[in-house]
């Protein structure tokens, strides 16, 4: 039986990425996010690169902050080996005292409690194959903290915690739980997102550096934890550029 992964924030950058390798190593792949049309066309790419010509890929719609979604995901999705945990994002860099609630307030619903509501839909699906695994993607900033990014350092530093805890919790199931830890990774959308769509700021950020990382940088850790033999546990991988010795700290030239 072919195992399936269920991959959210799937319509671009790490998401994307990690569903087309995870397809290529041979898993159907569910591709969740809320836009659609970009997922039909990743659907079509993966499909095309199936060389045995079984469609491996499935789309579905997914509000990670809606209750109702996630659980009409959990109702569609018949088996789910891996789930990663990949939606969410930063909003803005402001310093505390310039905070916009609102920016933190999605960044906790997405990176926290978006996390916690589809791990908790998919667990016993997970827990029934008898040989589960949750891939958490959060950050560098999971561990670290820099000025004006204290709404995504928190949100990441609690999703971290969730990981930690639900190994624990999970100790005696069959389901692996492996945090990913990027650094600075260049992909389309995510500064972007961060600045509100203003391009030259989010262009500042990779600046002068020479080779951050990228989306497939990300999916390959993703590939490679997954595919470990069911005994071994990946607990974390910390992935960055090796211009970045920090989150704060890139050399730039």
């Amino acid at each position: 039986m072919r195992k399936t992964a269920v991959v959210t924030g799937a319509s671009s950058g790490i998401g994307a990425a990690t569903a087309r390798r995870l397809a290529a190593e041979g898993f159907d792949v569910v591709l969740a996010a809320r836009r659609l049309d970009r997922l039909e066309k990743l659907k079509v790419e993966i499909d095309a690169a199936d060389p045995a010509g079984r469609r491996p890929a499935a789309v579905h719609a997914l509000d990670v902050t809606s209750a109702e979604s996630v659980a009409a995901l959990a109702g569609a999705v018949r088996r789910c080996h891996v789930l990663v945990n990949n939606a969410g994002g930063a909003f803005g860099l402001d310093p505390v005292s310039a905070a916009d609630p609102d920016d933190w307030q999605r960044m906790y619903d997405t990176n926290v409690l978006g996390l916690m509501r589809i791990t908790k839909a998919l667990l016993p699906k997970l827990v029934e194959t008898g040989a589960g695994h949750i891939v958490n993607i959060t950050s560098l900033a999971a561990h670290s903290v820099y000025e004006g990014g204290a709404g995504y350092t928190a949100a990441k530093h609690a999703a971290a915690a969730v990981n930690d805890t639900l190994r624990l919790e999970l100790y005696d199931r069959p389901v692996r739980v492996t945090e990913i830890a990027p650094g600075m990774v260049e992909t389309e959308e995510f500064s972007l997102v961060r600045f509100k769509g203003d391009a030259a700021k989010a262009a500042k950020t990779y600046e002068g550096v020479a080779e951050p990382l990228v989306a497939d940088d990300i999916a390959d850790c993703v590939a490679w934890a997954v595919t470990r033999p069911a005994h071994v546990n990946i607990d974390r991988i910390d992935v960055q550029p090796r211009a970045q010795a920090a989150p704060h700290k890139v050399h730039r030239v």
